[in-house]
């Protein structure tokens, strides 16, 4: 397949970008800065576009079976929470693209914060969310904003007619490095807890899970989860 990337720098990017060499696809990797493309670039075509802009999305996905979305509004926590927004900004842009190449199909990275820990209660409304924001990911109570729009992205896939699939990882943040074991549990709108209760997925294993997505397409117009 022709699989385009969006966010190709990033940790998730990253590694999908080499699952997806990995299993002998076309890859085209995405990002909004040249300066930002590796040395080494092997089979993989790197190309600028604006992941924010309409218009650059819909002149560089073109000719793709598939684009991922692994964008990420910052480098950093404190400059990701200040760009909150972009992440429903490029969601419309997205969609607007999407809009002129309707065979593409998306396969967009979202957050965990909408996922349900009860029927119906989602994480962000529930009463530990700022606690888990500060102790649990370590990150300041302003983060909520991604996580708020984060959702509000989803919401936006999910009002429009296009071929998307949202995943929600089951960690808003992802750390770099991991093992890639390709043992984990695909769930839909419910977080996936381990028995100590931990909720977590390695970068590496989240690329299977979403070229394993590419591949064998189940979640068509839909939300799926990631976890051990």
């Amino acid at each position: 397949m022709d699989i385009g990337i969006f966010g190709a720098t990033g940790v998730i990017g990253d590694e999908t970008v080499r699952e997806a060499v990995r299993r002998g696809h076309r890859v085209t990797a995405f990002a909004r800065d040249a300066a930002r493309f590796p040395a080494e670039r092997e089979t993989v075509d790197w190309q600028v576009a604006d992941w924010l802009d309409t218009d650059s999305i819909a002149a560089a996905i073109g000719g793709l079976d598939v684009v991922i979305s692994a964008v990420n509004a910052g480098y950093g926590v404190p400059d990701t929470i200040a760009n909150a927004q972009n992440f429903v900004i490029g969601a419309r842009a997205m969609i607007g693209a999407l809009e002129r190449h309707p065979s593409v199909r998306l396969i967009s990275i979202g957050g965990a914060g909408s996922l349900e820990v009860a029927p119906g209660l989602q994480i962000i409304e529930s009463p530990d969310f700022e606690r888990s924001l500060i102790e649990d990911l370590q990150v300041p109570l302003a983060y909520e904003a991604v996580v708020r729009a984060l959702r509000e992205a989803l919401n936006l896939y999910r009002q429009s007619n296009r071929n998307w699939t949202s995943v929600s990882p089951s960690a808003l943040r992802i750390p770099a490095g991991g093992e890639r074991t390709g043992r984990f549990r695909i769930g839909t709108d419910q977080i996936l807890v381990r028995p100590d209760g931990t909720s977590d997925i390695s970068a590496p294993d989240l690329a299977i899970a979403l070229l394993d997505e590419v591949e064998q397409p189940r979640f068509i117009q839909r939300r799926f989860t990631v976890g051990y």
